[in-house]
């Protein structure tokens, strides 16, 4: 009665030989039956008012972001016992299929201890399933969880625990605990604390986050709670917001709560205790007692010790042998029954033993205690074997299955991140995993960390890891088949991430707002389904191929598997079958278009979704992805075909798998250019202020770029748009709109060009005559002067064949303007005419839009044609590079998507939208030289005036197509696809 705590704490830590112990803590219920925290700073007595009849419990207190974070596997078996929990008292709420799938894997992890391999068995299913309670609503939900159960053949305990934590945590209710309060108006909503901040819910619908960067002080009076923010944020005049809770206790438990998850996951180090004032205090003096997680992983990535390695078994098993086995240590223990305080009743169903008996070798000490009947269910659990000659340290075990290439423990799941649970979502059924398999270590600096990572990827300790990294890769397939394989790998996982953008997000998005009409809610979502569908089986079968590939995991299968042919084949033929959804996508684009323009609250909501992180592109771009994909597989292919000989045991299905693919591309071809133009017109129509109908039929987008106009002023930047039939000038103003206002359109029937250089004594000047004025321009180099007379002298041949057409569609599309000469406008006046456009009051007050190449050229003062479009689809990567700035020490492990002349870089393959990017536009790529001190293989440069950038990859195969698609992307071609035919494929006779 006179322990403290943390005595108790360490007792329990130490007797489940548990190592990632700060994510946990024990939990009980007070007098008024609320949850709360056992304190490690205070007497047990003093907390426990009625240690007879209260039970205490072990529990997750902190969850992480991302369950990679967690080191070992035996911590993230005891965070999916803690996500079975939350199902079964219904505070982790989700959708019905959500829960069925968790279950499943629940399920899987428990048999497949029992089976070999986990086989499916309906009717132990349903067996298990009438005498353990999951879910209130199981019994509805039973087919759902056969069938999805049925699909989790071969999938270990471990690779299931680490599913059922990936779907949970991109739940919004995962971690959530709520505490029950009002705002000042009186409103009854719930508060909740997170690794990001304060959240605040009515009902279960998250209404508003305080990140923890916009705190500047948490404290309470009585029983209210005050949350002080930043000025910058709210202004000085109402920095503070206050909360009503139910009682003094109730709030000074949940401000306990939020320190003690500030500290955790935002500081480096625990803060020092408070010193005990002499005379008297003033407030609390409680602190967060335990390690941060900086410093928890440090711990486990820095420490000496050898951990002791484990065994996993099922509770059945173990309990047949425990007399026997003689060798079992007081660690082996299955964590199904509940921990209750001295003097605590036993129960009829599971024996509960004190904390006085821990050392007692008989003695079982309960993990997860649940009053429901589940509770009574023989769950799997950890067997902790010490064997000097199989210990291992720390770095080596805790990320063996983590941090393997392939390894399919770290496969995780894309179904989490729908925002919302809506019935028309609820069909999004996950079929298959989308797993992370890093084909290397990361090597993180010495110094300094990142403000965009937590602690956990943060620089500290990674140096001394490097060596180790280097062996691990050198561990990898080294044929040239296999890194082709793993590119396809990425590169869907990066598809199916962008197939996501509409299925999921825009989705929910229309709906929530109930934006789009529902027919063509049916027309664009019965077409994209259909495809989201198939690639997530798809995905699957390559990330097993891979993974067999690898030879990293599922060592009880044998057979031929370096190779992919036979999947690419399989694949290719059934994706023919999509291909009259394909063919509507240009039906589809057409009438979003028109509904935007007709429906302002669907207008409303596309330029608003546009403007979330997760739409990393204009949105229509991601309606051109399912044709655009097919013409990744047909270069891949190709590029297989060509690496194989003709002997080749891969070389058959190769080849027959191009001859499939490259037919739907000839298929899709005219349609493919077709979009293309669309989709750019589309957006170029968003960009630009006073042309109306730019999408009108006929017109051909060729070239957009900044140029500079001479003037009575001298020369002026300007942007540039040439199209089939006209060229726009326009100047961007200084408002919040970021978009352009046209100040002249000339047509290109009777124009002509000629360059003027001695004339006007203006390097790389030419000048335009056209029937309506002259004008005179400048490029930035010689080469782009020389691109905008090509396409120039093209555009006006072809303006010849169809003169009356372009006369009536520039006479159709650009607004009537006054007869001023633009010559005569200085820019700052042009930007004030933009406050007084006939714009709407959306496009006004919208945030920056700034994610189109438009904006890119205008800074760079460079130019972009459709050829150049062309060859960015053709050329687009993703996978994992090591970054480092130009005076860093350290390498920053990053997955990095490269499209639309941008890389976005993300922490992982499954975020969700990018932590930053970088335009290419104007930046040059190179390997480094002498004076760089760069000393590693595989290591390409970017640079852009100063700006100096270092990206590293895993093998010489990937280095060199990193090179390749940013050389082809980012240098222009001669010609556009849209003007001269390509080349024919020779891989496709």
């Amino acid at each position: 009665s006179k322990c403290y705590g943390q005595t108790l704490l360490t007792e329990v830590y130490k007797h489940l030989n548990l190592i990632e112990s700060d994510y946990f803590g024990i939990e009980f219920q007070n007098i008024q039956s609320y949850w709360i925290w056992l304190e490690p700073m205070k007497p047990v007595i003093k907390q426990v008012r009625r240690p007879k009849t209260t039970m205490l419990r072990l529990a997750v207190k902190f969850f992480p972001p991302d369950p990679g974070q967690l080191q070992e596997e035996y911590t993230r078996y005891l965070f999916a016992l803690q996500i079975k929990r939350d199902l079964a008292e219904e505070r982790l709420t989700c959708s019905d299929n959500t829960a069925a799938l968790l279950v499943s894997h629940l399920l899987q992890s428990l048999f497949s201890l029992v089976a070999e391999i986990g086989d499916f068995d309906e009717s132990e299913d349903r067996e298990h399933l009438k005498t353990n309670q999951y879910l209130p609503n199981q019994e509805k939900l039973e087919g759902k969880i056969l069938d999805f159960h049925r699909k989790h053949v071969g999938q270990t305990p471990a690779e299931s625990d680490f599913q059922v934590l990936e779907i949970a945590r991109k739940l919004e209710m995962y971690g959530i605990r709520f505490h029950l309060a009002s705002d000042r108006e009186g409103t009854k909503i719930n508060l909740a604390v997170s690794h990001m901040g304060v959240l605040v819910f009515q009902g279960n619908t998250k209404i508003n986050t305080f990140n923890w960067s916009k705190v500047r002080k948490l404290s309470f009076k009585r029983k209210r709670f005050l949350i002080k923010l930043h000025p910058e944020v709210c202004g000085p005049y109402q920095d503070t917001l206050e909360f009503l809770l139910g009682s003094r206790d109730e709030c000074k438990n949940f401000w306990k709560i939020c320190v003690e998850y500030h500290t955790f996951f935002r500081l480096f180090d625990q803060p020092k205790p408070k010193a005990k004032a002499v005379f008297f205090t003033r407030g609390s003096s409680f602190r967060y007692s335990g390690r941060t997680q900086k410093q928890l992983v440090d711990y486990i990535k820095d420490s000496g010790m050898k951990r002791t390695p484990y065994e996993r078994r099922h509770s059945k098993v173990r309990a047949s042998t425990r007399t026997s086995n003689t060798d079992v240590p007081k660690q082996s223990v299955p964590f199904t029954e509940g921990l209750r305080t001295p003097g605590s009743p036993a129960s009829t169903a599971a024996p509960f033993h004190s904390v006085h008996s821990l050392a007692s070798p008989a003695s079982i000490l309960p993990m997860f205690a649940e009053p429901s009947p589940s509770s009574l269910e023989p769950r799997a659990s950890y067997t902790r074997i010490p064997d000097k000659t199989t210990a291992a340290p720390v770095e080596e075990v805790g990320r063996k299955l983590m941090q393997q290439p392939g390894s399919p423990v770290l496969q995780g799941v894309g179904f989490g991140s729908l925002p919302v649970d809506h019935g028309q979502l609820s069909s999004l059924v996950l079929k298959s995993p989308l797993g992370l398999s890093p084909g290397f270590q990361v090597t993180a600096a010495t110094q300094g960390s990142s403000p965009v990572l937590s602690p956990v990827l943060s620089d500290a300790g990674g140096a001394r890891i490097e060596e180790d990294d280097e062996m691990k890769r050198k561990r990898c397939p080294t044929d040239k088949a296999y890194f082709i394989a793993k590119e396809i790998l990425a590169t869907e996982r990066t598809y199916l991430k962008d197939l996501e953008v509409i299925t999921v997000w825009f989705r929910s998005a229309v709906i929530k707002e109930n934006a789009m009409p529902e027919g063509l809610m049916t027309l664009l979502f019965s077409n994209i389904d259909p495809i989201y569908e198939f690639h997530r089986g798809f995905l699957k079968e390559i990330e097993q191929r891979l993974s067999l590939w690898e030879g990293r995991s599922n060592a009880h299968v044998k057979g031929d598997f370096q190779r992919i042919g036979d999947v690419m084949l399989r694949n290719m033929h059934a994706l023919k079958e999509f291909t009259g959804y394909l063919q509507k996508h240009d039906e589809v684009l057409t009438e979003l278009e028109k509904a935007t323009k007709r429906l302002k609250k669907l207008e409303m909501v596309y330029k608003e979704f546009e403007l979330q992180k997760v739409c990393y592109l204009p949105l229509n771009t991601f309606l051109l992805k399912p044709i655009q994909r097919l013409m990744h597989y047909k270069l891949i292919l190709g590029r297989l075909c060509k690496h194989y000989t003709a002997e080749h045991r891969d070389f058959a299905d190769c080849r027959n798998a191009l001859k499939e693919v490259t037919e739907m591309t000839s298929q899709l071809q005219h349609s493919l250019i077709r979009l293309e133009n669309f989709q750019k017109l589309t957006e170029l129509q968003h960009d630009l202020i006073g042309v109306d109908n730019l999408t009108a039929p006929g017109r051909e987008f060729i070239r957009e770029g900044c140029l500079y106009k001479l003037t009575k002023k001298g020369l002026q930047q300007r942007m540039f748009f040439l199209f089939s039939d006209m060229l726009l000038y326009t100047s961007k103003g200084v408002t919040g709109t970021n978009q352009f206002k046209i100040h002249g359109h000339l047509s290109l029937h009777g124009m002509l060009v000629e360059e003027s250089e001695n004339e006007w004594s203006v390097p790389h000047c030419f000048t335009i005559y056209s029937a309506q004025k002259t004008i005179v321009v400048a490029a930035s180099t010689r080469l782009e002067m020389g691109k905008w007379m090509e396409d120039l002298n093209v555009a006006i041949e072809m303006a010849k064949k169809s003169t009356e057409k372009s006369e009536m569609l520039l006479e159709n599309s650009v607004c009537n303007r006054s007869n001023r000469s633009s010559d005569e406008v200085s820019v700052e006046q042009e930007s004030e005419d933009d406050i007084h456009s006939s714009r709407s009051s959306l496009d006004r007050q919208s945030q920056p839009r700034a994610n189109t190449t438009v904006h890119v050229c205008w800074y760079r003062s460079t130019s972009v044609s459709m050829a150049d479009h062309s060859a960015a689809v053709e050329n687009q990567l993703s996978g994992y590079l090591l970054r480092k700035f130009k005076n860093s020490n350290g390498w920053q492990k990053l997955w990095v998507v490269f499209t639309n002349f941008c890389l976005f870089f993300y922490k992982t393959h499954q975020d969700d939208y990018p932590l930053a990017s970088l335009p290419l536009l104007g930046y040059t790529v190179s390997c480094p030289v002498e004076a760089d001190g760069i000393h590693k293989d595989y290591v390409f440069k970017l640079q852009f005036k100063s700006h100096v950038y270092f990206f590293r990859a895993e093998s010489k195969y990937t280095f060199e197509r990193w090179m390749e698609v940013i050389k082809r992307a980012t240098s222009s071609p001669a010609r556009s696809s849209l003007l001269l035919p390509k080349e024919k494929d020779t891989h496709t006779e």
